[in-house]
């Protein structure tokens, strides 16, 4: 598959973004927002947004760092087949990710929101978002920001969602209406025991359906099959999750 990039609208400028639709069939189909990891959009991201289009939903993945760099400004150079490699490049990635504030990814979110529903392509009705790795820290604040839009948000191997920040992406559970789906890595010091455990208190205090569980064996980043951290059996259940939810909750 060829690797294509399209332009979206965002709060501060177009950005990069993979769109996906359905190999066959006839639309409109629901809309999914698609939160990258740190990685960026490329290859593997492309084929997890067609993956989860076939199975009868538009998809938008868009480049959460736009604003300070490109796709191809933060695309691997090399394999990042092992620890070191995966580590090294995560390196160069940190400054982005710290520098992408709650703010600006909050007035992005809502306009990628619009950008998807305005399609001819996409039904009106409810919304999935899914998240991984630090997509699923939007994830999180797209369902607290738009209730009555964002019906389910499916999130793997998130890190850094409970916090002690006033903008921690825990807090935004409180104004949800979506159904969640999180699995996190056993194997990840991003999220320990007590964040989930926050996670779940959070889910019902606020009446939510939510599974909120640890995939066992996984590490972080077990989704992503072109880096070291890919672990199938934790990739696959990921998957199915996300498509029995969005199945349930946007049909």
């Amino acid at each position: 598959m060829t690797f294509r990039l399209t332009s979206v609208p965002a709060a501060d400028g177009d950005a990069e973004a993979i769109i996906a639709t359905p190999a066959s069939g006839s639309g409109p189909w629901p809309g999914v927002l698609m939160f990258m990891d740190a990685i960026g959009l490329r290859p593997r991201l492309q084929d997890m947004a067609q993956e989860l289009a076939d199975e009868g939903y538009v998809v938008l993945a868009p480049n959460l760092f736009y604003r300070a760099a490109s796709v191809a400004d933060i695309a691997p150079t090399a394999p990042l087949d092992t620890p070191e490699a995966r580590e090294a490049h995560f390196g160069k990635l940190r400054p982005l990710m710290s520098g992408l504030t709650s703010a600006q990814s909050t007035a992005d979110t809502a306009v990628w929101l619009d950008a998807l529903r305005s399609r001819d392509d996409v039904a009106d009705g409810p919304v999935g978002v899914v998240g991984f790795c630090m997509g699923v820290r939007l994830a999180l604040r797209a369902a607290g920001a738009h209730p009555d839009l964002v019906k389910a948000v499916a999130g793997f191997h998130g890190g850094g969602l409970v916090t002690d920040d006033a903008d921690s992406p825990h807090r935004a559970i409180a104004s949800a209406t979506a159904e969640f789906v999180l699995g996190g890595a056993d194997h990840d010091d991003s999220l320990p025991p007590a964040a989930v455990q926050t996670l779940s208190d959070e889910f019902e205090r606020a009446g939510l359906v939510a599974d909120n569980t640890i995939y066992p064996d996984a590490p972080h980043g077990f989704t992503m099959a072109d880096t070291a951290a890919y672990q199938q059996a934790g990739a696959q259940r990921a998957f199915a999750a996300t498509v029995d939810l969005l199945g349930r909750t946007l049909r």
